[in-house]
């Protein structure tokens, strides 16, 4: 074994078997993977293994069908084939209208990555799949793509296509220690010996804390065990004359596919359990936990409903095994958060149907630095600070629960909740606000009318739109107040802070002491990284000169890492995140500016302190930094307080405001304003897959400047057209937004995806932003959009259809 490698993947399953060999496809040869025991010992060789193509966004769907074309070429290649039962197809089953309208959704979506579902009625089910029954059955969604593949062949088939170009794989070597050196390299150590690794890579399933531990930091991701059987032959399947589609059934919690000619049926009981949460047995491997067949009766009684064969079928084997969840049940790959030279693709619960494109897309991060697509759906840095073992274990249970069941527009579901607060959250919620989960945080998204409304989710407008109505219409005419809690805020200092972040961004920095912008960070690919509220603040009591950073509420730890692996030694620069001290108190509408000026000392005109200005004060006893700045078109400001004293701001703001009418108002009257002034959200318009100039930000950057970041890749891509755009669309029809993932189809082709939609109350407009091709971009374009299965019309309309021309007062 040699002592000197570019890349260490830890783990033998799907996850570091696909990893090592999409390297070799990126191009480096010199890299190793360690397994403690046998490939595939782990998750991987009791997998049912099924290969989908549902995902619930783009990127999903993307690495899904990525996994399915490798997949395929690796069954027909003629020197090492393996069994692939691809295109069996397969149903999702549905009993609800709600649930139809999602899988119309999720087809729409799809159909922008060139994979075509279908939606079938309840008697077309039962047509293709004899087995089932059509009692309390609507329809249900089909991919016919659908397969299972035998997991330990294809393991063998990557890594032996990853040595072939170059790659080691060294089985019975476990990793006993990681040390990091000065040098951002690692120091991997096995009974074998110590390999110095530019970069490692932990795939290490089930024992993913394991590894962790080694590296000083914990991984978001609990064990369920799973139960599966398989049954004896079932005469009908044998009889058949073709294979039976693949089902999951939402209604009943269970899965079935054909093996041999009888079944394999899987169980998300409700009474389900975690596994491995007081450590694992260092010799469990190729192994399995007891049966336990009396939690999954529940379940089984309903498939025994939808399936009466099986009510004949006898049980010839029983797998009972640990898979591995996350919180959100989304798994992380990409950078281990804090942590250089350091990725993992963990948390895969359906790892070997969507193992080959997590590899793929994870290779090409840590050879480019980007992958094709936009991946912040599976970034391990999405979860910061909240992502505890007892929290991770409540969510694994409700997904697991849930397997089926997808999430509704606006669904926030209860377990682990509340986990990140403030002092406000009770007072709040005392005045009747619902709350959504931002990063954890529960941020206020509605003050409920009554205390005993209730939302019923689904993908048309719900009773909720009244409500946000009543909202915008009074911030429009008199002032509202709302917490933004959760959004992030770094305090940059010293000497070259200035120089520094003109360097990260791609515009001009504010330098002017009180003054504040907007500006965007670029990846080396010339691609929208992030975007950034800029504040300088001069020396106070309340600190040194500073540059105060403001990005989206998800952002800290994605920030952090880019911002601090951009530093030079040479710099005197510091960053310290304020994300956890301080919360934003947003005041909004045109007596905005009385009521601060009734609760804060100083001038607040217009002229003293005009928009885009930033000024330290304090609000009735509470020290407050305050920006003139607006993400809804009224006269606005940002009062950013100290935790400690929100409450005392909070207070003085609600007296001083009850002489104006002030309410309160939440995050979906939020989205319906930002919406009617074209502003943009971090990872629903701002993406890695799009520049600035496709995303309308040709404002926002200065090619003159001599150095940015990605200024070289952004030249070159300013050199040639782009082919799409990012434009506003106003839909005929008042019954459902556009929501994002959404095809925009013209001649029955698919020319854009949309990014978010709401209602426009201010517009009387249904809205929504997308990437469009580019020739159809012009405004009164007119073109159409698949709305959980109709095709509604739409045009392109100016990007700000609320006061476009900047009449009302900003500050």
């Amino acid at each position: 074994m040699k002592d000197r490698t570019k890349v260490v993947v830890i783990g033998g399953g799907i996850a570091g078997c696909s990893t090592l060999y999409h390297l070799t496809q990126e191009g480096w040869s010199d890299v190793m993977l360690l397994e403690r025991d046998e490939l595939t010992s782990g998750t991987t060789w009791h997998s049912a293994a099924q290969v989908t193509n549902f995902g619930m966004t783009q990127t999903m769907v993307g690495l899904k069908t990525h996994s399915i074309n490798l997949y395929e070429e690796l069954a027909n290649d003629p020197d090492y084939p393996i069994n692939y039962h691809h295109g069996d197809g397969g149903i999702r089953l549905a009993n609800t209208e709600a649930q139809m309208d999602g899988y119309r959704h999720f087809a729409s979506m799809a159909r922008g990555m060139d994979v075509h579902f279908e939606v079938l009625d309840a008697e077309e089910c039962a047509r293709r799949h004899p087995l089932i029954s059509t009692d309390n059955l609507l329809g249900g969604l089909w991919d016919p793509l659908d397969g299972d593949i035998d997991p330990a062949q294809l393991c063998q088939a990557l890594a032996r296509r990853a040595r072939k170009a170059g790659a080691e794989v060294h089985r019975h070597t476990p990793v006993t220690a990681l040390k990091q050196l000065k040098d951002d390299t690692w120091e991997v150590t096995t009974p074998k010996g110590v390999i110095h690794a530019d970069i490692v890579v932990n795939a290490c399933g089930y024992r993913v804390n394991e590894v962790g531990a080694m590296m000083g930091v914990h991984h978001p991701v609990a064990s369920m065990e799973h139960q599966y059987f398989l049954t004896e032959e079932i005469p009908a399947i044998r009889d058949a004359g073709h294979r039976m589609p693949l089902l999951r059934c939402p209604i009943s919690d269970y899965y079935c596919r054909q093996e041999k000619n009888g079944l394999l049926l899987g169980f998300y009981e409700q009474d389900c359990k975690t596994w491995g949460m007081d450590g694992i047995d260092p010799g469990f491997a190729n192994a399995l936990c007891p049966d336990d067949l009396d939690r999954v009766t529940d379940v089984l009684e309903g498939a025994f409903d939808r399936m009466p064969a099986l009510m004949e079928a006898g049980i010839h084997t029983v797998i009972n095994g640990p898979i591995t969840y996350t919180i959100d049940g989304a798994p992380l790959v990409g950078p281990i958060p804090g942590k250089r030279n350091a990725f993992c693709i963990i948390g895969l619960r359906a790892g070997l149907g969507e193992g080959g494109g997590h590899g793929w897309l994870l290779a090409q991060q840590i050879v480019h630095g980007e992958a094709c697509y936009d991946t912040w759906v599976i970034d391990p840095r999405r979860f910061t600070g909240h992502d505890n073992v007892e929290l991770t274990a409540l969510k694994a249970i409700e997904d697991y629960q849930n397997e089926f069941r997808f999430h509704f527009p606006h669904e926030h579901r209860p377990a682990g909740r509340p986990i990140k607060t403030t002092p406000l959250t009770p007072v709040l919620a005392a005045e009747g606000a619902e709350f959504a989960v931002v990063n954890g945080w529960e941020r206020m998204d509605f003050i409920k009318p009554s205390p005993d409304f209730t939302e019923t989710h689904g993908f048309g407008f719900t009773e909720v739109f009244d409500v946000e109505a009543a909202e915008v219409k009074a911030v429009q005419s008199g002032v509202g107040l709302s917490e933004i809690n959760g959004f992030n805020r770094f305090e940059i200092t010293g000497t070259d802070r200035h120089t520094f972040m003109d360097r990260m961004i791609c515009g001009r920095l504010p330098r002017k002491d009180g003054r504040v912008g907007l500006a965007y960070l670029l990846n080396q690919h010339g691609m929208i990284k992030s975007e950034a509220t800029l504040a300088n603040l001069p020396a106070s009591d309340r600190g040194p000169d500073r540059l105060w950073y403001g990005s989206a509420a998800a952002s800290e730890g994605h920030d952090m890492d880019w911002l601090t692996a951009h530093l030079r030694p040479e710099e005197d620069v510091s960053i310290r995140s304020l994300t956890n001290e301080q919360t934003i108190l947003l005041l909004a509408g045109p007596k905005a500016r009385d009521v601060l000026s009734a609760v804060s000392r100083g001038d607040w005109s217009a002229k003293a302190f005009p928009w885009l200005s930033v000024r330290e004060a304090f609000v009735g006893i509470a020290p407050a930094t305050i920006m003139a700045v607006s993400f809804s078109g009224e006269l606005a400001y940002e009062i950013h307080v100290p935790n400690n004293q929100l409450y005392g701001a909070y207070l003085a703001l609600r007296k001083a405001g009850d002489a104006f009418g002030m309410t309160l108002f939440g995050a979906r009257a939020i989205e319906s304003m930002r919406l009617e002034k074209g502003y943009l959200h971090w990872k629903a318009e701002l993406l890695t897959e799009f520049d600035p100039f496709e995303t309308g930000l040709t404002r926002f950057v200065t090619m003159e400047k001599p150095e940015f970041v990605g200024k070289s890749a952004l030249a070159r891509r300013q050199a040639e057209p782009p082919s799409q755009k990012l434009v506003t669309l106003a839909l005929d029809t008042e019954t459902a937004p556009a929501l994002g993932g959404a095809s925009v189809i013209e001649a029955d082709q698919v020319v854009g995806t949309v990014t978010s939609g709401a209602w426009g109350h201010r517009t009387g407009l249904n809205l929504a932003m997308a990437f469009l091709r580019s020739d159809l971009c012009g405004v009164g374009t007119g073109v159409n959009i698949d709305v959980c299965g109709d095709i509604v019309a739409a045009t392109v309309i100016e990007p700000s259809p609320y006061d476009a021309g900047l009449t009302h007062p900003r500050g």
